[in-house]
């Protein structure tokens, strides 16, 4: 698709959410439909009339199987974030409506126990999980994601270890 095109396409409204563990560890999930070994956090799009902070419980279970039981929230981020799909994927993804996400960030600390996230499931997202670091998650996320990654990271940074 040509750039001009792209750019006169809408941000699909998006949310993220940062799940750490006790130990300020990142919940960082490796995606099923990637050739690469591409590395993530939960995420996904608010529906008509939703409101952010519920759209991120719901992709959070949706992706993890952790309830909102166990997901105690700490921030959020102060404002939204953007990124553009690579020119490759714009046209290809979500229909070819959008060009990119806007995104708001939401930070919960997981009260659970590891054997309570279960990423088996309905339409599974990722195919292993793990918990890592700040600067490993934002080394293991695509590289068109990474500017994201680095502002969730720095706002988030009090909270992570």
């Amino acid at each position: 698709m040509a750039g001009q095109k792209a750019d006169a396409l809408p941000y699909r409204p998006c949310v993220g959410v940062m799940l750490i563990n006790a130990e300020g560890r990142i919940f960082a999930g490796q995606r099923r439909d990637s050739a690469t070994a591409a590395w993530q956090m939960p995420q996904g799009g608010i529906d008509e009339g939703e409101k952010p902070r519920r759209a991120a419980l719901r992709e959070l279970w949706e992706e993890t199987g952790v309830t909102a039981d166990l997901a105690e929230f700490v921030a959020k981020s102060d404002g939204w974030v953007t990124y553009d799909l690579p020119p490759e994927l714009v046209g290809r993804v979500w229909g070819g409506k959008y060009r990119g996400q806007r995104q708001r960030w939401f930070l919960f600390r997981f009260t659970g126990r590891d054997d309570q996230i279960d990423i088996a499931t309905e339409h599974p997202e990722f195919s292993r999980w793990r918990w890592i670091g700040a600067d490993e998650m934002i080394a293991e996320i695509v590289p068109f994601k990474r500017a994201v990654y680095e502002q969730v990271v720095a706002e988030f940074r009090p909270w992570l270890s």
